[in-house]
């Protein structure tokens, strides 16, 4: 799944330069300035960390989860290979606490997944 921005964003703007992939950026909505996550290049940090980059440094959490868009940790391990075609991922089977929140007893939204 995707992560989202919510309504709840102050727009201070620490989740951009965390996102390995780029998909974090700022717009406008009505004169108001945003930031939003590109689904399509959003892995949820699999393949780079344990957790949503941009989730751990969200000084109000409103980086969660899209609960319209579940994707499979293959699925976002495979997007991941194909926005980095030059660097190297663990394979789906060696992917750890460390690579990939499915393996991470202490994210923040572990219940998602049943």
């Amino acid at each position: 799944m995707a992560t989202i921005i919510t309504d709840e964003c102050i727009n201070c703007g620490v989740c951009e330069p965390e996102c390995p992939n780029a998909a974090i950026d700022d717009g406008t909505k009505g004169g108001i300035d945003f930031y939003y996550i590109d689904p399509e290049l959003c892995t949820e940090c699999v393949g780079f960390h344990g957790e949503e980059a941009c989730q751990e440094v969200c000084p109000v959490d409103c980086c969660i989860p899209d609960p319209d868009r579940r994707e499979s940790e293959q699925l976002l391990l495979e997007r991941a290979q194909q926005i980095h075609p030059d660097q190297t991922f663990p394979g789906l089977d060696e992917l750890t606490a460390e690579t990939s929140l499915f393996h991470n007893p202490d994210r923040k939204n572990a219940h998602l997944d049943q």
